[in-house]
């Protein structure tokens, strides 16, 4: 690995990076300021509190709603949201990890961490970043589809939205550097787990042993990112140029480890316990978690 190269000047620290040539960039791309998005959330990023109060009414509010009342029969709007989300994720794969691949391969691991390049260089990468900060208000709607047809909603699902959005929003206002990989990471691993969505509620049959690696790579997820939050730690510790707050390391390796906790227990409940009451418990249609479970997602409501 790279020996980073220590500097005092921040400016200086930040130009070290060069952003890919893509051969392609659409105007919207080209027209990008990340310092606008940046103003704009650096002055409206706690208004994610609004949204998760909002979000919390409905879910639960929904709850009692449909307490004495048949599921709603959804089946064409969620293939439709399904594969919206899974094309949303597979376009910010293909934007965004040629900058991360350009920085691993010129400027090394320290730096795919440490600096904030993807946001301040690369036009490219900094609006597919501004765009998966702004994701994760619709990725609410999520639940919704639990809720409406009366699937069971466990406490991992909504703990997951209700963090990830503060999380990134909060990210996002202080151009915090590891979340360079929080980004690319969930673009890919979102890439497969909606495709695979829209193709069970298309009503395909797609092998277990897939499910199981889907639900591998969201584990092998929240291992890489507490590790790339502690190195972030490290690296700060020892004074080296970094642009990783006290909070975003603070909260980022509770939250991973939390996660981890919750998709390991999800992950042996769901394939390794015999007791089929354990894992169905974690049921749900359109949650991010539900893909290991064959037999809601066979449904033709």
């Amino acid at each position: 690995m790279d020996s980073p190269i220590i500097t005092s000047d921040p400016y200086l620290y930040r130009s070290n990076a060069v952003s890919p040539n893509y051969t392609f960039a659409f105007p919207f791309e080209k027209s990008f300021v990340y310092t606008d998005a940046r103003d704009w959330m650096r002055g409206h990023w706690q208004t994610a509190f609004y949204w998760i109060a909002l979000y919390l009414v409905m879910v639960f509010g929904g709850q009692a709603y449909m307490s004495n009342r048949q599921p709603f029969k959804l089946r064409p709007l969620l293939i439709l949201w399904n594969t919206s989300l899974a094309i949303f994720s597979i376009l910010g794969t293909i934007r965004m990890m040629p900058e991360m691949i350009h920085i691993l391969r010129n400027f090394g691991f320290y730096h795919s961490v440490c600096n904030p390049s993807y946001i301040e260089v690369s036009r490219v990468a900094g609006f597919w970043t501004w765009a998966f900060a702004l994701s994760k208000v619709p990725e609410l709607c999520d639940t919704l589809f639990i809720v409406f047809r009366k699937q069971n909603l466990i406490f991992l699902h909504w703990y997951h939205h209700i963090t990830v959005l503060l999380f990134t929003w909060y990210c996002y206002a202080e151009h915090i550097s590891q979340a360079r990989w929080y980004i690319c990471m969930n673009y890919v691993v979102h890439s497969f787990m909606y495709s695979y969505y829209a193709l069970r509620a298309s009503g395909f049959r797609v092998p277990k042993p897939i499910a199981m690696c889907i639900t591998s790579s969201q584990i092998l997820q929240m291992i890489m990112g507490f590790y790339v939050t502690y190195y972030a730690y490290d690296k700060t510790a020892q004074g080296y140029p970094c642009t990783a707050t006290p909070g975003s390391i603070k909260w980022g390796l509770l939250m991973y480890a939390s996660y981890f906790v919750l998709f390991a227990n999800f992950f042996i409940n769901s394939y390794y316990r015999k007791n089929k009451g354990v894992s169905q418990r974690g049921m749900s249609d359109a949650s991010f978690v539900n893909f290991v479970n064959q037999k809601t997602l066979t449904k033709t409501d």
